[in-house]
């Protein structure tokens, strides 16, 4: 007859298989997060960047089934509960999509895009930006 502890073992070994340990600690740690935010402490408006990044980020999130990440994500930063639409996060990127780039996130695009890039330079030149709710696109 198995052990109290062998019993815990097996059933943690296979709730860790099964990938449901991860996402029970998640909801957890989002449950938790949710009762100590202080729902009635204003957050500052989100800016147009944090805006388009905040969706880059969550969009990743839902394709790789981080869900209870993204609802952190969401909840926190204040990102509207409902996602941007696609159409409209590739155009304030000024991306163009083919049908196979829409079945993954934008983000893998981008990513794909620089790894893939065969810029005679080799590198493109990032500058510094400050978010602001006031006026879109990168501040020098």
């Amino acid at each position: 007859m198995a052990t109290i502890t062998e019993l815990k073992c097996a059933v943690r070994e296979t709730l860790e298989s099964r990938g449901v340990l991860g996402q029970l600690k998640a909801h957890i740690r989002a449950e938790v997060f949710s009762a100590l935010d202080d729902q009635h402490k204003p957050r500052p408006p989100l800016s147009h960047e944090n805006l388009l990044i905040n969706e880059l980020i969550r969009e990743y999130l839902e394709f790789n089934k981080y869900r209870y990440t993204a609802s952190v994500l969401t909840a926190e930063s204040g990102q509207p509960e409902v996602p941007l639409d696609r159409q409209f996060l590739a155009n304030e990127l000024k991306v163009a999509e083919d049908t196979s780039s829409k079945s993954v996130p934008v983000l893998y695009g981008l990513v794909s895009h620089f790894l893939n890039s065969s810029d005679d330079r080799g590198k493109v030149l990032l500058r510094g930006a400050t978010p602001s709710s006031s006026a879109p696109g990168p501040h020098v």
